[in-house]
């Protein structure tokens, strides 16, 4: 992130690989994980290390070999998550105008024509922020990737390990 705590824009250096579409949402919750690894995780891990490292014995201690593998893995993901919030690129969503259609950020509602499913709705995001569970989907995913670009009226096939499957798109906003 730049100093003043603000994304990188479009026009920052970083290339497109490197970049993490985000929602403002999905920002502060990078930012929370972050803070939360930084301080409460690593305090929990260090109380941990200097537990385990008070047994003596360091080659046969598995507390010390455990805590050890936990402070490898929180600092893997902090660096992890402070490259994600470094490269983010917010995404927010974006009303259909000029016939621009689904694009990431999108909330699009889709019926599934192959099995003449009720209509669902789908919200476009980022990979970082996708959760099926909650209907979020990354538009790296078969349906994200099928849905960019459409808009309403269209009908769009999508090849799925169970098939090829037909979807309807009813809405977008």
């Amino acid at each position: 992130m730049a100093d003043d705590d603000t994304p990188f824009t479009d026009d920052d250096a970083s290339s497109d690989e490197d970049q993490t579409l985000v929602t403002k949402e999905g920002l502060k919750a990078l930012q929370d994980e972050l803070l939360i690894l930084k301080t409460e995780r690593r305090q929990d891990v260090a109380k941990r290390l200097k537990e385990a490292i008070s047994y003596g014995d360091l080659s046969e201690n598995s507390e010390y070999e455990e805590a050890k593998n936990e402070q490898a893995f929180v600092e893997g993901r902090i660096m992890e998550v402070e490259h994600k919030i470094k490269n983010a690129r917010i995404i927010g969503a974006k009303k259909d105008k000029a016939g621009k259609g689904v694009d990431i950020g999108s909330s699009v509602t889709v019926r599934n024509k192959t099995e003449d499913d009720e209509s669902i709705t789908f919200v476009i995001v980022g990979s970082t922020e996708a959760d099926p569970a909650s209907r979020k989907i990354s538009n790296e995913s078969p349906l994200g990737k099928a849905f960019i670009g459409t808009q309403k009226g269209d009908v769009v096939k999508v090849p799925t390990p169970a098939g090829v499957h037909t979807y309807e798109i009813l809405k977008v906003e």
